[in-house]
């Protein structure tokens, strides 16, 4: 399940990071309007954060790393590279030594948006934010690596975020220094699943094909023609989780929403919703902690949500904050979280790969299909 998650992943980010290409309709225009690429290699240095007790036995050694990427500078070719000041977008690939048996080495792969905010003809600095898919070999064995409640899974979800610094030593090669975040996680698909966070400085070299940049003579892109309006999104999503390491089972968890939207501007929607959530997961719980004659709560769950959709082209990425408003069984938290990617496959028909929290904890990845009304 993992492998497709991030294979669906990055397959939306590059779907949207070639919008601009598509939009092309000649070979000639192709070749003029193609985006210049930046090639990057990066040496990486980081510590583990010990953001529960139990993983402060892993939190000692200093990982290493190397990171290399290709990036696509957008270049007006697509209406949002403008509206975001020409952003790149680029994938990347990491491999991490953490100096420690129980933990090993990890190798990631991801896709990513990175977002300058000051920029110059020598100078910018920028906010990277991407997602992927990380491998572990060494993992969690209650048998032989008991030790390693960090990762429980070979295949991880990975999420990084950082600040960039770029400064042209030529025309053309660029000094990057940066600091950032690494986080990997299964998303309570296995468990245990701690997770491990690095905080990462980071020192390379930036090779640009163009610099500095200049932008397509394209015109200013009309206003959405559904700028202003109102929307009605029905959707149903399902996942599977393991209850605890002591339980291998994975339970289906599911979902049915109904939600109302609205687009404000050219980069947002604003919307709300109602759905109501089944997790068997706690069925389990149930009958292991209830005595034989009790009358059992009911698991299921209905909650109502406010939330924000960035939006760049078909795809946004979703953040939503949620109440529960029926809750018989107090397994969590009275409210959730959820960070996800929203794809548009068709104008009406779109596809997402959200992950719900419980106050910072993840409850499980949800796979959703929907349709715009």
């Amino acid at each position: 399940m993992m492998i497709r998650f991030g294979v669906l992943l990055a397959g939306l980010l590059a779907r949207a990071s070639l919008a601009n290409v598509q939009a092309q309709t000649t070979p000639e225009l192709l070749t003029r309007n193609r985006p210049p690429l930046v090639v990057g290699a990066y040496a990486q240095g980081s510590f583990i954060v010990a953001h529960t007790p139990a993983v402060k036995h892993l939190a000692v050694s200093h990982p290493t790393g190397v990171e290399v990427n290709l990036q696509r500078q957008t270049n007006g070719a697509a209406p949002w590279h403008a509206w975001y000041r020409y952003p790149k977008v680029g994938l990347a690939l990491v491999y991490y030594d953490y100096h420690n048996p129980v933990l090993g080495q990890s190798y990631a792969a991801s896709v990513y948006i990175n977002k300058s905010f000051w920029r110059t003809q020598r100078q910018e600095v920028s906010f990277r934010i991407g997602t992927g898919v990380g491998y572990f070999p060494v993992r969690f064995d209650q048998a032989v690596n008991h030790k390693n409640v960090i990762i429980s899974s070979r295949l991880n979800a990975t999420i990084q975020t950082r600040i960039e610094y770029d400064v042209a030593l030529s025309e053309q090669l660029g000094l990057l220094l940066g600091i950032g975040l690494n986080h990997y996680s299964n998303g309570a698909t296995t468990k245990p699943n701690f997770g491990i966070n690095l905080p990462t400085v980071l020192l390379g070299l930036n090779y640009h094909q163009q610099r500095p940049l200049r932008p397509l003579a394209t015109p200013p892109a009309p206003a959405p023609t559904d700028l202003g309006r109102n929307f009605l999104n029905l959707s149903t999503s399902l996942g599977w989780k393991q209850r605890n390491e002591t339980d291998p089972r994975h339970y289906l968890v599911n979902s049915v929403t109904l939600a109302v939207g609205r687009r404000v501007n050219r980069k947002s929607n604003l919307i709300a919703g109602l759905e109501g959530f089944y997790d068997r997961s706690l069925q389990a719980q149930l009958r292991d902690t209830a005595r034989t004659n009790e009358q059992l709560p009911d698991v299921k769950k209905a909650g109502a949500y406010v939330g924000h959709e960035l939006l760049f082209g078909r795809l946004a990425f979703v953040s939503h904050l949620g109440f529960y408003l029926y809750n018989p069984y107090k397994s969590n938290s009275f409210y959730y979280e959820r960070l996800g990617l929203k794809y548009h496959f068709t104008e009406r028909i779109f596809g997402n790969i959200d992950l719900k929290v419980h106050r910072g904890a993840a409850d499980v990845i949800e796979w959703r299909l929907g349709v715009k009304l």
